[in-house]
């Protein structure tokens, strides 16, 4: 582009990005507190409601890695447009009012959109902004974390709201958050987008077929993985967890919501440690600062909002490092989308599992004590990969 073009068209995709990054999480996050109001309308047991919150991570993971094959088949950037327009059309089909159905296919249209911008976006980014990846990384994902918790604290009063045929229901709820800003969104990428290439070169087909089986891409998917399977334990059991130690239901559910607030400036905090010599250690850093906080947890339970603050800080952080290092680890952003599409596919099927485990070690057990141990096991798995992902090293490359 032009010179006297460069600065508009650095605004606009800087513009641009934000409006996606603020649609990533909000038509997922809004469904946790309404399922009370799903399960009295549709009779959906707690265990079927349990799979409507767990069918986007697991389309997440089936879809990752499709995600770069559309994007060398119609760009990057048309992919990104399309998929969010597939999200809108999804959060319209789960709102259809009549049977059940529609819930269930919209929501596994939202998962499988989402799956694709997942993965395209952290490439774009080291395309768009490659002087400045972890700064616009970090920003990406306080949006993507912040506007998802403010989704899920709006969700129940908007479906409160009083309509001229009477309160406005769930259906609605899920509807106007998910389309609050998704038409702006849709607009602005492809307006910023607009001279971008259609198709990625024939010469990178390299990066789809050889993906599975670098070194390099199985040790940032296993930080991956690790990271996002601590994340969804904790976001799961963090509230029973507490009120086991005497609070009430109320005082737990702030203590989430202090979980999600400190992992936002968990995500912030990374490009301001990602300098100088530390650059090469803050992988393996990161989790510490988690593992201190559920030590803690199990040894001093009454002081769970201390631990908390420290956990959510290494989740927000550890999320912000996964997604840089899918950026750095790569020589150019197709790279970038191969390695995105396959480190999410593996985590998401960690995360999917996380919560999972943590219940039944739970209940096989009983107490904390234990599935706590299992996060602790899960971190330092994270820190050991982090030791290896901190090096400089470059998926699709010889060694």
């Amino acid at each position: 582009m032009g010179e006297g073009k460069r600065a508009p068209a650095i605004a606009g995709l800087l513009v641009a990005t934000c409006l996606v990054a603020a649609n990533m999480r909000p038509t997922i996050t809004a469904v946790g507190p309404l399922l009370g109001q799903i399960g009295d309308e549709t009779s959906l047991s707690p265990t079927l409601l349990g799979l409507l919150g767990a069918v986007p991570l697991l389309m997440w993971a089936l879809v990752s890695p499709v995600a770069h094959e559309l994007s060398r088949r119609f760009g990057m950037s048309r992919a990104v447009t399309w998929s969010l327009v597939v999200l809108a059309v999804g959060t319209v089909v789960r709102s259809i009012p009549g049977p059940t159905a529609s819930l269930w296919i919209g929501t596994i249209i939202i998962g499988a959109a989402l799956a694709i911008v997942n993965v395209l976006m952290p490439a774009a980014i080291k395309r768009d902004f490659p002087a400045r990846v972890p700064a616009m990384m970090a920003v990406y994902t306080a949006l993507l974390g912040g506007v998802g918790a403010i989704a899920s604290g709006v969700a129940v009063p908007v479906s409160h709201l009083e309509l001229p045929g009477g309160e406005a229901g769930w259906r609605f709820a899920l509807l106007v958050i998910g389309l609050a800003l998704l038409p702006f969104a849709i607009g602005a990428w492809g307006w910023a987008t607009r001279g971008a290439p259609h198709a990625a070169g024939s010469g990178r087909h390299r990066g789809r077929t050889g993906i599975w089986s670098d070194p390099v891409a199985w040790v940032v998917a296993a930080y991956m993985g690790f990271q996002a399977s601590t994340f969804y334990m904790l976001l799961t059991w963090l509230a029973s967890i507490s009120v086991s130690t005497g609070r009430s239901a109320v005082v737990a559910g702030f203590d989430v919501m202090i979980y999600q607030i400190f992992s936002l400036a968990g995500s912030l905090i990374v490009p301001f440690v990602l300098r100088g010599r530390v650059e090469r250690f803050v992988p393996a850093l990161i989790p510490t600062l988690g593992i201190v906080g559920v030590l803690g947890l199990m040894a001093a339970p009454g002081a769970i909002v201390f631990w908390v603050v420290l956990i959510g800080l290494s989740s927000g952080a550890s999320l912000g490092m996964t997604l840089t290092l899918m950026a750095q680890r790569a020589r150019d952003h197709d790279a970038s989308a191969a390695l995105s599409g396959m480190g999410q596919s593996v985590g998401y099927v960690l995360a999917a599992l996380g919560p999972v485990l943590f219940g039944w070690v739970h209940a096989a057990v009983g107490g904390w004590v234990a599935p706590l141990v299992l996060v602790l096991v899960v971190m330092i798995g994270q820190l050991a990969t982090g030791v290896l992902a901190g090096r400089d090293r470059f998926v699709l490359e010889r060694r």
